[in-house]
């Protein structure tokens, strides 16, 4: 995930911070250095990164930060503030229009994710309310057309089109009047891209504009691209001119520096973060909770509103009535699993809690997802009954579980014995809440099969 590496070196530079009882003016400086250069590592703009310094140590050694009860901790806020104001303060919306049709065009260079990232903004747009209208306006590279078809359909938006042959920009006024006769409120149009920035490409652009009224031109950048995301923006900036930036491959193994560096270089907001291929995996760009995890306090606000939108909340009371009775059983377990795929996997939930930042590292070793696939295959070679009532399971029927799995019999045991451990706990739960379970979790009494 993006910021692990930045956010283990800051918090190792806090942690000195805190360790000191009062801060003197070299503290401070020598602080500042390692952020600096943790900043640099990350990728951020070397001119964001000396203002961002300099602007910190400014307020750090005041006299009401130095003479503080804790300065260290007032230094973190101090770095946490910096960061909200460097990637925008505030959380942008796309503008719409607040009655008749809102017409946005997508740009970037090609590979950034346009084409997706449009299928996945119409989406939003759809489960809020709205009309929109996908236009395939890239005519250049093959099966973009075809691309933004498939995934109009997954969201359900409809796609215009006029194949390959005739100009973008008879397509998009084709699109737009299309668009005006059925009553679609949101345009957006998917434009081409190339692997770099040429007049040709610009120029189209600009004739698009020209053609027709465009109220947002949003750029769509790629995180993994690091800098040269913050270069494209500054051009596509004085060229076309843009309204907000989405960044894309967010979740990837990238170090994140574009995200911090982009409202500062190019004084647009970033509006969205691409979180994985999948079409709902498209954020709202939060700086305050961007910050909160970079600095490894987590963000519970994104893990709440995740869990609200996945989670069926029937399903949830039931499960909670059957963990107080103790009589959940393996198709429960399933469940959990399924929840937290849609939420992203057990490493995304945990990467947004406080605290788990800098530790990311030791618990990417700890999940181990073939496990969890092996546990699902076992579960799902038991027949219902099994499932249900797991004190039915001897030897023969392990065997068969196991056979069927393809895992040797000691796994399906392991399994058992560990759900019958579940149980147990749960049994015991009002007991743990007076202390038992921390003495238990010492004792390494139990852990969860995925």
């Amino acid at each position: 995930m993006a910021f692990e590496s930045l956010t283990e070196k800051l918090q190792n530079v806090f942690k000195k911070l805190r360790s000191k009882g009062r801060l003197t003016e070299k503290d401070v400086k020598e602080a500042m250095k390692e952020v600096k250069m943790a900043l640099l590592e990350a990728d951020v703009n070397f001119k964001v990164v000396k203002q961002f310094t300099r602007d910190v140590t400014e307020v750090a050694i005041g006299e009401d930060v130095m003479n503080g009860l804790n300065p260290g901790q007032m230094v973190i806020k101090i770095v946490n503030d910096k960061l909200i104001e460097l990637m925008g303060s505030e959380t942008t919306e796309i503008k719409l229009n607040s009655s008749g049709m809102t017409v946005i065009m997508m740009v970037g260079l090609q590979g950034a994710g346009k084409t997706t990232t449009a299928a996945k903004l119409a989406g939003k747009y759809k489960s809020k309310g709205r009309r929109p209208l996908l236009i395939a306006g890239d005519v250049y590279r093959p099966a973009a057309i075809k691309q933004l078809q498939v995934n109009g359909e997954k969201v359900g938006v409809p796609v215009f089109t006029m194949g390959d042959k005739k100009s973008p920009v008879d397509i998009v006024k084709a699109g737009i009047s299309h668009a005006k006769d059925n009553g679609n409120n949101i345009v957006l149009i998917d434009t081409a891209g190339r692997l770099q920035i040429d007049e040709n490409m610009m120029q189209e652009l600009m004739d698009i504009k020209a053609a027709v009224q465009v109220d947002q031109t949003i750029l769509v950048v790629d995180a993994m691209t690091g800098q040269e995301a913050v270069n494209v923006a500054k051009t596509f900036t004085e060229k076309v001119g843009i309204d907000g930036v989405i960044l894309t491959k967010c979740d990837g193994d990238t170090r994140g520096g574009a995200a911090l560096s982009i409202k500062a270089v190019t004084g647009k907001p970033l509006l969205y973060v691409g979180m994985g291929e999948k079409l709902k995996d498209l954020e709202q760009f939060y700086p305050d909770r961007m910050a909160s995890r970079i600095l490894g306090m987590g963000d519970v606000m994104s893990l709440i509103e995740k869990a609200q939108e996945e989670f069926d909340q029937e399903k949830a009371a039931e499960m909670t009535e059957k963990f107080k009775k103790a009589s959940f059983g393996f198709d429960d377990y399933l469940d959990s699993m399924a929840q937290m795929k849609k939420m992203g996997g057990l490493e995304s939930v945990l990467s947004m809690l406080p605290g788990m930042g800098g530790k990311m590292k030791d618990i990417q070793g700890m999940v181990d997802e073939n496990q969890m696939k092996r546990t699902e295959a076992i579960i799902l070679s038991m027949t219902p009954e099994e499932r249900a009532n797991p004190d039915i399971l001897n030897l023969s029927r392990k065997r068969r579980i196991a056979k069927g799995a393809a895992v040797d019999i000691a796994e399906v045991n392991r399994l058992v014995k560990q759900f019958e451990q579940a149980r147990k706990m749960m049994k015991q739960m009002p007991g743990m809440m007076n202390g038992k379970m921390g003495r238990m979790a010492k004792r390494g009494g139990f852990r969860m099969p995925f």
